[in-house]
């Protein structure tokens, strides 16, 4: 009767730490820190990015419009003219951020 007892007693023992691990390693893992966003960058830096952006544009659309092959002097002077309006336009908006 005794070792019988005692068998139950030991078989719960092993339920009882099984479960304590399980319940412990479970609470471990959700509570592990979960990694810190980017910074976000300043007002300044998104300006800077975005001008840089706009000047590599810029110079791509002028160096197209200056090497179309049918395009004339007039229609190229034009084509810049409004390229460089569009342009400084965009640029004070930016500075105006």
């Amino acid at each position: 009767m005794k070792i019988k007892s005692f068998k139950k007693l030991n078989v719960m023992k092993k339920l009882l730490i099984s479960t304590i691990l399980i319940v412990g390693l479970s609470v471990s893992v959700s509570a592990q820190k979960h990694p810190t966003p980017p910074p976000h960058p300043s007002k300044k830096e998104l300006v800077n990015t975005k001008s840089r952006e706009l000047d590599k544009r810029y110079s791509e659309e002028k160096k197209l419009i200056m090497n179309h092959p049918l395009a004339t002097k007039k229609m190229k002077r034009d084509q810049l003219r409004a390229l460089n309006e569009k342009y400084q336009s965009q640029k004070r908006l930016l500075k105006k951020m």
